[in-house]
C-alpha cells in the first residue's frame, strides 16, 4: 500500500512539472511573418511606382522632341496601343494598333480617323504623327503636375479608364489653366501600363480637358 502511494505522489510531482506549450512565441513568429510579407509587397508597389512613372518621364521626353520612331519600344507587344482622344474610352470606336502596324504606319501620310471633335461633332482626321504632335502633346506636359494611379482632376466628360482598364497602372500629367479667367482652359494627358515578361508595356494614351 505504501508502495502504490508513492507511486502516485511521484507521478504527480512529473506531471506538475511539465510546462505548457509557449503560445505567444508562436503568435510572434505568425506576426513576424505577415510583417515580412507586407514589407515585401509595399517593397514591390515602390518598384512598380518608379518604373512606371520613369516610363511616363521617358515617353513625355519622346513626344516632346517628337522622336515618335522611340515610341514604338514602349507599345505592349500582344496588346498594341490605343488612342482616345477624351476621357471617355470607345474601345469598339478609339483608334488601335498593334506595334506592327505603328511601325508601319508612322513614316507615312496616311489619314486615320481618331474620333469626332467635343461640340462639332466633326471627325478629327490626321497622321500619326500629326495626332501626335498636334492633339495628344497639344501642352508642354514635362511641366505638368504628375499623379500615379491617382486623378487629379476631374472635368465634366465621364471617365472610365478603371472600368476599362481594371488590372492596369496609369500616369496622370495635368496641365492647370493659365490664370483666373480661363478655369476650364486645362489639358491632361494620362498613360495606361500593363506587364508584359517582366516589364511594363504602354497599352493607351488618354488625353482629357474641359469638354461641351
Amino acid at each position: 500500500m505504501k508502495k502504490i502511494l508513492m507511486s502516485l505522489i511521484i507521478a504527480g510531482s512529473i506531471l506538475g512539472c511539465k510546462k505548457a506549450p509557449k503560445k505567444p512565441a508562436e503568435s510572434q513568429q505568425d506576426s513576424t511573418h505577415v510583417q515580412q510579407k507586407v514589407s515585401g509587397e509595399t517593397q514591390k508597389d515602390d518598384n512598380r511606382k518608379e518604373a512606371i512613372t520613369q516610363l511616363n518621364k521617358e515617353i513625355l521626353e519622346i513626344l516632346k522632341n517628337k522622336q515618335y520612331h522611340k515610341l514604338s519600344a514602349y507599345i505592349h507587344p500582344e496588346k498594341g496601343i490605343t488612342f482616345s482622344m477624351y476621357a471617355f474610352i470607345s474601345p469598339q470606336e478609339d483608334k488601335h494598333f498593334s506595334r506592327a502596324e505603328f511601325e508601319k504606319y508612322l513614316p507615312t501620310k496616311t489619314l486615320f480617323t481618331w474620333g469626332a471633335m467635343d461640340g462639332s461633332g466633326d471627325l478629327y482626321k490626321a497622321s500619326i504623327s500629326d495626332y501626335l504632335s498636334k492633339w495628344v502633346y497639344c501642352k508642354d506636359f514635362t511641366t505638368g503636375k504628375l499623379t500615379y494611379n491617382e486623378f487629379g482632376v476631374v472635368g465634366n466628360s465621364l471617365n472610365n479608364l478603371r472600368e476599362i482598364y481594371k488590372n492596369a497602372d496609369f500616369t496622370e500629367n495635368y496641365i492647370k489653366p493659365p490664370d483666373e479667367e480661363h478655369p476650364m482652359d486645362w489639358n491632361t494627358l494620362r498613360m495606361v501600363f500593363e506587364p508584359y515578361q517582366g516589364k511594363y508595356y504602354l497599352i493607351a494614351i488618354i488625353n482629357d480637358q474641359w469638354t461641351i
